[in-house]
């Protein structure tokens, strides 16, 4: 499939064929797109929880009651859902464990490598602390760089998939103890295999037309 058959072929599921898994090995891939998705200054603020089984999709699906019920069946019905997560804040600890992996995996071809790195990283965290006073929404831009990134790599594969961010967070961050942990949830994506009742597949795509979207200069 050519990466133009895919972004044609993407839609945004609304229906899940239920009983049904995905292959393990395709999962492993969109595991490792995740991983290895881009973030500012190598920052990677973001923690991913995988329901791969019944009882941890009724898990997920608790966020999707009352007002978000229509969301319920998406979760329920999926081979894999995944929730991406933020940090709730760039610490300490966090910082020395991004700068040690580095070290760890030969990142730093000279002495003051390190340090360079570690002082321009730090400078980023300082100016959106304190300046911008923004870290919470850097950090959720972070996610939302990795979910563009599995959502193209699951229309690559031929997955049919489903982000929402209809769903309550704090449900969800208690029934999953992300808070506890240092995290909070941003967004979900069901994974799987589309029904018959999903509508949006035999809609045509609609978007704004090229000269709207695009300033050559």
């Amino acid at each position: 499939m050519t990466l133009n058959d895919a972004v044609a072929r993407r839609h945004t599921v609304k229906a899940f064929e239920g009983g049904k898994s995905l292959p393990q090995d395709e999962i492993e891939t969109l595991l490792n797109v995740l991983r290895n998705s881009p973030s500012s200054v190598n920052s990677q603020p973001w923690h991913f929880v995988v329901a791969s089984t019944a009882a941890g999709r009724e898990q997920m699906a608790k966020s999707t009651e009352g007002a978000f019920v229509y969301n319920s069946p998406k979760v329920l019905n999926a081979s894999h859902v995944i929730a991406l997560c933020m940090r709730t804040d760039l610490d300490e600890a966090h910082l020395q464990n991004v700068l040690a992996q580095e070290e760890e995996d030969g990142r730093f071809a000279k002495p003051d490598g390190k340090a360079g790195q570690d002082k321009s990283r730090r400078s980023y965290v300082d100016m959106h602390r304190y300046e911008q006073r923004d870290v919470p929404q850097w950090m959720e831009k972070q996610v939302y760089l990795a979910l563009g990134g599995l959502l193209l790599g699951a229309a690559m594969l031929g997955i049919d998939a489903t982000p929402m961010e209809g769903f309550d967070q704090r449900t969800l961050d208690q029934a999953l103890g992300l808070r506890e942990k240092g995290f909070t949830s941003v967004v979900l994506v069901s994974l799987g295999y589309r029904s018959e009742a999903d509508f949006n597949a035999a809609l045509p795509k609609s978007r704004l037309p090229r000269d709207e979207i695009f300033t050559f200069i």
